[in-house]
């Protein structure tokens, strides 16, 4: 595959990223580290678990990061009564035209939030993996395509677990990334108080940060971010300790290493390079496999402490 070289269009590219950075700032203030993983997840054509308490902006981010990229947005509220075909969309039937007509889910949006996904039940959480991982929908046997740049955040609250149904593995394994976006500081939140005062609407107005198509274009630019083969069998052998490790259950598979990749990818063009080196693969770790090993917080963050500690590091 062609690797991406910089040249005048690496300019253009910073200064696209740079005003989708700006955008998410104003929306989530004082969360730049979280904002610049959001990114490096929408860059990976990968989806997003926010895990947090209700109120530090998880809804807030969504919205603004729909309106920067251009796209439309939608909102799932799930509840243990939403079916299917609430997320997928359904055929109705026509008494004029006598013909059943077909009415778009959310999953049609460019931007879509999936509130509270663990308050769904399977069977409604499973009508996103075809959607998340292939980007169609499959209704009434018929093949529907979404967007290309299709961008599930789903929510879930990391407290309140009673009437919840937890995400199986094969559902987590089509996240890219599990964040939290935490609490904002004084200062910060201080600023948001002060942006508050005069805004009947509750928020400051969202901008579009990127032009038609140029998304995808970011998307494919980071597809071709060269991966040296010394990075790859790093990578491989960090996937490999995750299964040996005697604290994993279930160890990383082949699709979240690949997954892993195109993060790396996505956090070294951030960075303005053209190639991946093994701290991009470090500083990805942890919302990469966070969200695959099934492993409390704490836990997962001491057993990723351990991989990265004990995997030969290539020069």
């Amino acid at each position: 595959m062609e690797t991406w070289n910089p040249g005048p269009t690496a300019t253009v590219a910073g200064e696209t990223i740079d005003r989708l950075r700006a955008a998410l700032n104003r929306a989530l203030r004082g969360k730049t580290g979280v904002v610049e993983q959001v990114i490096a997840c929408l860059l990976a054509r990968g989806h997003l678990l926010l895990e947090d308490l209700p109120g530090l902006g998880k809804t807030t981010l969504a919205k603004a990061l729909a309106a920067a990229v251009g796209g439309t947005f939608a909102r799932v509220q799930c509840t243990p009564d939403l079916l299917p075909g609430d997320v997928t969309g359904f055929s109705v039937f026509n008494q004029k035209t006598r013909e059943f007509e077909f009415q778009p889910g959310p999953v049609f949006a460019d931007v879509l939030l999936a509130d509270e996904i663990n308050r769904t039940t399977p069977r409604t959480q499973s009508a996103l993996l075809e959607a998340m991982a292939e980007r169609q929908a499959t209704v009434d046997n018929v093949c529907r395509t979404l967007a290309p740049t299709f961008f599930v955040v789903a929510t879930q609250n990391p407290v309140e677990h009673h009437g919840t149904y937890p995400l199986p593995e094969a559902q987590l394994d089509r996240f890219a990334m599990k964040l939290s976006v935490g609490y904002p500081d004084r200062a910060d939140e201080i600023d948001l108080l002060a942006a508050a005062i005069g805004d009947p609407a509750g928020g400051a107005a969202r901008a579009t940060a990127l032009g038609a198509g140029e998304l995808a274009g970011l998307q494919e630019r980071v597809a071709r971010v060269a991966v040296q083969p010394n990075v790859r069998a790093y990578l491989v052998d960090l996937g490999r300790a995750t299964r040996a490790h005697p604290k994993v259950a279930l160890g990383l598979s082949p699709r979240g290493l690949l997954t892993w990749q195109r993060v790396a990818q996505a956090w070294a063009f951030l960075r303005g390079r053209p190639f991946v080196t093994p701290d991009d693969v470090q500083e990805v770790a942890g919302p990469v496999l966070g969200v695959r090993l099934g492993l409390g917080a704490n836990e997962a963050g001491a057993v990723i402490h351990h991989l990265l500690e004990t995997v030969a590091v290539p020069v």
